[in-house]
């Protein structure tokens, strides 16, 4: 079996998705050619951002014009749904940006419908509300405290740029969100280092982390994620475009996982980055020197955090194993 192949065949999972950055692009130049050109040249593999706010300006000047209704959501999920399912992925958890309720009028029960109808037989979805560390200061508030009571909301997550701090509403809300089952993730260990994921497992009480990885920078903070069963969702080709790490030679997620860290593996914002699940999973066999078997790992490790029954969880992880690494 040759290593494309073995990539396709592992049962796989997707656990750091931002929908407005999953717009397939392809949608965006079929509906204003004059705007958007056929290339988008933030897809060439040597692009690197100059920072953050480059990186962030770029994605909502793409994603904010198409994004104006939920009919809108259900078209492009269903093509980003297409995308998985053609890569063997199975199960997907994403996120819509909270704010675009305001934006929009739009509200955010029916975007998760819109998500959500959108996913064909066999794929697994569920939606997360992702906001900013600042969003609770205005509009947002009433929303967010009405987020326990949305049955279809899978959780909620933290996340835009790390320089902003972590206000004191955000505990007491993701504690009370836990207790009425939804699960809480926190952006933290991207552009800013360990103690943000340290601050986002003891403070906020998160076992899930999107990025995580400068975690590295201190080994009492990789053992508390360990100890913890914290599991980080880490984006290894954003990791590199936004310059977080030089390269995925230098990149952490080999000793994260040897450190006992559950380490997962998704696209975090193809729209600008131009990725793909098996092209992340390929790219660190050829750049990381990731053997089968530490892929096959790293698609374990979706299943053994992804929410779906424990039946379907061995199946999964039966079938890698069956790959015979």
């Amino acid at each position: 079996m040759t290593l494309d192949r073995f990539i396709q065949a592992l049962p796989k999972t997707e656990t750091h998705l931002h929908i407005e950055g999953a717009l397939p692009y392809e949608l965006l130049h079929a509906w204003r050619p004059e705007v958007y050109p056929e290339k988008l040249y933030t897809h060439a593999p040597d692009h690197r951002f100059p920072g953050f706010q480059k990186f962030d300006e770029i994605l909502l000047g793409h994603a904010l014009p198409w994004f104006t209704s939920a009919e809108r959501y259900h078209e492009a999920a269903r093509a980003v749904f297409a995308r998985h399912v053609a890569q063997n992925v199975r199960y997907v958890e994403t996120s819509f940006h909270l704010a675009v309720t305001q934006f929009t009028g739009t509200p955010g029960r029916e975007i998760i419908a819109a998500i959500r109808s959108a996913a064909p037989a066999g794929l697994e979805v569920r939606v997360f509300a992702g906001m900013l560390r600042s969003d609770y200061e205005g509009p947002l508030a009433v929303v967010i405290d009405d987020l326990e009571n949305w049955d279809e909301l899978a959780g909620v997550d933290l996340h835009g740029h790390e320089v902003m701090p972590t206000l004191p509403w955000t505990a007491p809300r993701w504690a009370r969100l836990r207790a009425a089952g939804k699960v809480t993730k926190c952006h933290a260990g991207e552009f800013h280092g360990s103690a943000r994921v340290r601050e986002a497992i003891v403070e906020l009480g998160v076992t899930r982390v999107q990025h995580g990885v400068r975690a590295i920078e201190d080994a009492a903070v990789v053992a508390l994620a360990a100890e913890r069963g914290v599991t980080f969702d880490v984006c290894p080709i954003s990791n590199i475009r936004l310059g977080v790490f030089p390269s995925l030679a230098e990149h952490p997620l080999r000793a994260l996982i040897a450190a006992g860290v559950n380490c997962t593996v998704s696209t975090d914002d193809p729209l600008v980055f131009g990725n793909s699940l098996c092209g992340e999973y390929r790219a660190l066999a050829d750049e990381a020197g990731f053997s089968r078997a530490e892929l096959a790992r790293v698609a374990a490790n979706g299943w053994r955090v992804a929410d779906v029954p424990e039946t379907a969880r061995r199946a999964a992880l039966d079938e890698i194993a069956r790959l015979g690494v």
